[in-house]
């Protein structure tokens, strides 16, 4: 057999197994399920590019079917077989992995695929990107390790050049350990036992995975800071492998017109002025496009395309000393639900990149300005999507090691406690946390960080809150959102179920923000479209829809008064049902509204009058 005809047959060899792989796979599971799992490519999921602040075009998607194998944590080395096929980038718990099946705290959950290299990655760098893996992972490549991660919410990469042979095809294998709560680490609402308000766990590879190929020297990063009183915007650049003299040009567009461009040394910064410039809003949310050059005497070694946005977020006291949040030097009153982020059918993942964005225009359609992120964090399209949108974005750290006590109501001394984490446990939480700052940084729909939840995990308060205003001092830190009240950070948040009221303006106000961070949960369990049959919860419940709209109208009707009174913004329980919770403004699966997005649009409206607070 000739080499051409043996190459042939192994094509051929692969193509059937690929096709095999298509034609058994469905959806694990009898659980409910959204629409977009039936038009799920299967052969090609999330197809989308999935960084859109640093793009290039040569690159490769690593999604679709991989093997997989669960085996004894005590047994580290690579399984001997396979157990079958798993679906990436869903989660393998989840139904659309194919899988369906629990890890714990005792497996190891292995990932194996091969691939061959595009002829376009001849003479590069090649990079393998994860979008994320929850929670602790090794990768290998032809049998080398190539590096090994922690955190289940951040993207990570590897330069896996070295490992790669010079020809066929190349093998990456992907050990995953995950403990779920039953380790410190964040992980949001996952539990190995869901009940009322917490939830599946998700285990391993839950966005996509894909290669790159880079030059020799490449840019790494960009982190845009924009100045809307200057006028400006700030580019800084990180670039690997520069040497001495490389340049980097760095050009703003709108649409086709050049606003303003500058050359600079590789690893610095430029900065733009950006005239007359129109500031992104949830009205105009303008975007400005960025083209980024890696020059060596003076001709191109590599570049990205990004974007940008004019926009501030700030506070400032009002004409009766309360503190307001202002986004462009004027107040906006912020309101938007509670955003879980989860599917029936993915648990983290969207079944589709249609899907992932279907949350945030419904949100946008129902007269909601602002979504709360809730302790999980999505993949960078999500973001790009609210950036799309005009949707400003408060974004939660997911929690974990919890087990501290509670005091809901700010103020109050004797029951509070913060949580006393091991230094295992601090370092584990601040290098994600940090981590997620710097990845998400450069999206402008993201306006709020919030390090705690209700003390799930709320340690060292004052020294994380500090901390962490002190990595991105251009944006405002929710300190602990329905947590134990310290004095720091630049908001005070209340939560109170079910109806809404905020903290005390005379008490705090003359410092702090005025939040209410969570209220509402009305529930509305739909007959078919429940992630079980009974035995479904909400804070409270209704049985038509007529009631529960007339509830939730003379909720918001009180709203004005205390926008009046001093309160900044708002959160309701939320988007959408999730497991058993059935307090979503739509059904788990997406299928049912249960309010009109019209009918709660002109509802809303009431809440945005500018004649509720005057300014200095």
């Amino acid at each position: 057999m000739t080499l051409k005809h043996w190459f042939s047959s192994l094509i051929g060899i692969v193509f059937f197994l690929v096709t095999a792989a298509q034609e058994s796979w469905k959806p694990a599971g009898t659980k409910i399920k959204t629409d977009w799992s039936e038009k799920l490519d299967i052969a090609n999921p999330h197809a989308e590019y999935p960084r859109p602040h640093l793009v290039r075009n040569n690159w490769t998607n690593l999604n679709g079917f991989w093997n997989y194998a669960l085996q004894e944590r005590t047994k580290e080395e690579k399984p001997a077989s396979f157990d079958g096929k798993i679906l990436v980038p869903f989660a393998i718990e989840s139904s659309l992995s194919g899988v369906g099946k629990t890890v714990g705290k005792d497996k190891l959950l292995w990932y194996e695929r091969s691939f061959t290299l595009p002829s376009t990655f001849k003479g590069k760098k090649v990079m393998l990107h994860f979008g994320a893996v929850d929670w602790q992972c090794e990768v290998f490549v032809n049998d080398v390790s190539v590096g090994t991660h922690q955190g289940g919410y951040d993207p990570f990469s590897f330069d896996i050049s070295k490992a790669l042979t010079k020809k066929g095809n190349q093998r990456i294998l992907v050990r995953v350990w995950d403990p779920t709560d039953d380790g410190p680490q964040p992980r949001g609402k996952q539990v190995k036992n869901p009940e009322g308000i917490w939830y599946t766990p998700v285990t391993g590879i839950w966005q996509t995975v894909w290669l790159e190929a880079v030059p020799e020297t490449y840019i790494t990063g960009t982190r845009q800071t924009p100045d809307i009183d200057a006028k400006q915007v700030k580019i800084e650049t990180s670039v690997a492998n520069a040497r001495a003299g490389d340049q980097v040009l760095i050009t703003a567009y709108d649409g086709q017109t050049k606003l303003a461009e500058q050359l600079t040394n590789a690893g610095g910064a430029a900065t733009l002025t950006i005239e007359n410039p129109r500031l992104w809003s949830p009205e105009n949310p303008v975007l400005y496009d960025l083209k980024i050059s890696l020059l060596r005497n003076g001709k191109p070694v590599d570049a990205v395309s990004s974007y940008f946005a004019m926009r501030k977020i700030s506070m400032e006291k009002d004409a009766s000393g309360i503190q307001r949040m202002l986004l462009n030097n004027e107040f906006v009153f912020q309101y938007g639900p509670l955003d879980q982020g989860w599917w029936p059918d993915g648990l983290y993942t969207a079944p589709t990149d249609e899907a992932l964005k279907f949350d945030i225009i419904k949100t946008k359609e129902m007269g909601f300005n602002m979504i709360r992120k809730h302790v999980k964090v999505e993949p960078a399209r999500w973001y790009y999507h609210c950036d799309k949108a005009g949707m400003l974005v408060w974004q939660d750290m997911p929690s974990g090691d919890m087990g501290n006590s509670w005091e809901m109501r700010p103020g109050i001394y004797g029951k509070a406690t913060d949580k006393n984490r091991t230094p295992e446990s601090e370092a584990i939480f601040k290098t994600e946390w940090k981590e997620i700052m710097q990845d998400f940084y450069n999206f402008p729909s993201i306006v709020v960080w919030v390090p705690f939840n209700e003390a799930w995990g709320q340690f060292k308060t004052a020294e994380i809150v500090n901390w962490t205003m002190k990595q991105d001092p251009t944006r405002l830190v929710n300190t602990a959102s329905g947590g134990n009240f310290e004095p720091v950070g630049h908001i005070i948040d209340l939560h109170n179920y079910p109806e809404p009221l905020i903290p005390e303006p005379s008490l705090f106000g003359a410092d702090r923000i005025l939040v209410l961070g969570e209220f509402g949960g009305l529930g509305l369990p739909v007959e078919g479209h429940t992630w079980q049959d009974k035995n479904n919860w909400g804070y409270q419940s209704f049985k038509n829809k007529e009631d529960l709209y007339k509830r939730y109208a003379e909720f918001i009707s009180v709203i004005p008064h205390y926008i009046e009174k001093g309160l900044s913004a708002a959160v309701y329980t939320q988007t959408t049902d999730v497991e058993v919770e059935t307090n979503g403004l739509m059904t788990y699966d997406r299928k049912i509204m249960k309010f009109s997005p019209a009918a709660l649009n002109q509802l809303h409206q009431q809440l945005y009058n500018k004649g509720l607070v005057k300014m200095k």
